[in-house]
């Protein structure tokens, strides 16, 4: 979701990928720039010769007040790749920072628009992005699926922007409720974001100095599944390795997720009216039960000396927050998702995801599955930690498959073994090595998506928990 938050590659990396393809390997590019009704800036790059297909970029959070330029790709060596070998790309800036999907819907499709003006109609157009780029993707071929032939949502904020900041309040619920009782720290209606997260950041940090705090710290990550693993350099910790999988959950906390929680949520909530997120009628014990973080928490909690019953009984005892409807509105509108995909749809996600976690291909593989149309979806995944951290090969390589699909009507063989041996091949892409494995996410906690009933946050393997207000 934030572009600042993406544990990328050394830049020496890829400043060395593109000297691969410079200057004879690049085709002939045209550039057209300009500027949108709204004020957002859009850039379309058309290499010479060109193939006739269109790749829509959308790009992901960008931090308010943060410089907010177009962008038609995500990183200069995919791009490179992509033009040389005749692909379009095209983007925009949308016209403003933060949440902005109710902004990039509009300003994408205008983008179309200004391509079909100053190039011509592409034969087929395809969607993706990353993050909360993945998000917008999606809401873009399900409110216009008449102007896309495929989409590669990447890293994507599946679950929808209401379950999305929904698990974030249940992880904020947890820190204040064992860790903050009593401060002023705001979960919600936040009135001054960075004293706020100034505020959460202390706290954490005296959290992490205790096997109390890092025990009770560890059961508020288990309830927004975050992962054990933060440094792509780095292998993932054992599955047993409890005090290393904690550490890397503080790291997630400190420099990735609480700035989201506990400052970005003021910018939400502006746009919104108002708070669109509630935690009345959730079952914490459930809810840690689902977590895939549990024998985690059960271990550092025996450490500790704690009683993981009695924290549990202290969240479900705890006042609960409550919702603006017209705030719920706005986000179920910007946006959750309805499933109903009309032509191939290829997802791919690292494991190791602390800001959007792979849980959120569950709840997309879900609503597309109720609606029928699990013959279009296909989801892949990269063993490695961070955010979008996916390497020019592996963004290639998923690329290629979806255009085979697209070519041939058929999906190909997705295997991990086969999907890392393209990978291989594209020789300098490869800034790491491909790692695409087999992997089925643990569902995602806190579903809410257009089959729901309005007030109720159904959790799709186990029984409805409907609420009479927010």
């Amino acid at each position: 979701m934030w572009r600042m938050t993406k544990r990328a590659f050394s830049t020496s990396a890829l400043t060395l990928l593109l000297l691969s393809f410079a200057p004879g390997a690049l085709a002939a590019v045209t550039t057209h720039t300009g500027t949108l009704p709204d004020g957002a800036t859009f850039l379309i790059e058309v290499p010479s010769p060109w193939n006739g297909t269109l790749l829509l970029y959308s790009h992901g959070y960008v931090v308010p007040g943060s410089p907010n330029p177009a962008q038609d790709v995500g990183d200069p060596a995919t791009g490179a790749f992509l033009l040389s070998n005749g692909f379009a790309l095209a983007g925009s800036s949308y016209a403003h920072t933060g949440w902005a999907i109710q902004e990039a819907l509009p300003d994408q499709i205008a983008v179309l628009d200004a391509f079909t003006t100053l190039v011509g109609t592409p034969r087929r157009t395809i969607a993706w992005g990353h993050s909360l780029g993945g998000i917008i993707t999606a809401g873009l071929i399900q409110r216009f699926p008449d102007r896309f032939d495929a989409a590669l949502p990447m890293c994507g904020v599946l679950s929808g922007g209401v379950g999305t900041w929904n698990q974030a309040l249940d992880s904020e619920f947890a820190f204040k409720t064992l860790l903050a009782f009593g401060t002023s720290l705001q979960l919600v209606d936040i009135t001054d974001p960075n004293a706020n997260f100034a505020l959460a950041e202390g706290l954490l940090a005296s959290a992490q100095t205790t096997p109390q705090g890092r025990a009770r710290f560890a059961l508020s990550a288990a309830l927004g599944d975050t992962p054990g693993w933060f440094n792509p350099a780095l292998p993932e910790p054992a599955a047993n390795d409890f005090a290393s999988r904690e550490a890397n959950q503080f790291l997630w906390a400190s420099q990735v997720d609480f700035p989201f929680v506990f400052a970005f949520r003021a910018e939400l909530e502006f746009r919104a009216g108002g708070n669109p997120s509630w935690n009345t009628g959730v079952d914490y014990r459930k809810q840690f039960e689902r977590s895939v973080d549990r024998e985690e928490v059960r271990a550092l909690y025996k450490q500790a000396g704690l009683s993981l019953e009695a924290d549990l009984e202290a969240l479900n005892d705890a006042a609960r927050v409550t919702a603006n409807p017209q705030s719920v509105e706005y986000l179920e509108q910007n946006i959750i998702f309805n499933g109903r995909i009309n032509f191939p749809v290829l997802t791919m996600h690292t494991t190791g995801d602390g800001l959007v976690s792979n849980q959120n291909e569950s709840a997309y593989k879900d609503v597309v599955d109720e609606a029928g149309n699990q013959r279009l979806l296909r989801q892949t995944f990269v063993h490695r930690a961070g955010h979008c951290t996916f390497t020019p090969a592996e963004t290639v390589t998923a690329l290629q498959n979806l255009l085979e699909r697209l070519n041939h009507g058929r999906w190909p063989d997705l295997d991990p073994s086969t999907l890392n041996a393209e990978a291989a091949a594209l020789g300098p892409l490869n800034v790491a090595p491909p790692s695409f494995l087999r992997f089925e996410p643990a569902p995602f906690l806190r579903p809410f998506d257009a089959f729901d009933e309005h007030h109720c946050d159904r959790d799709h393997h186990d029984s409805d928990v409907c609420h009479d207000e927010f």
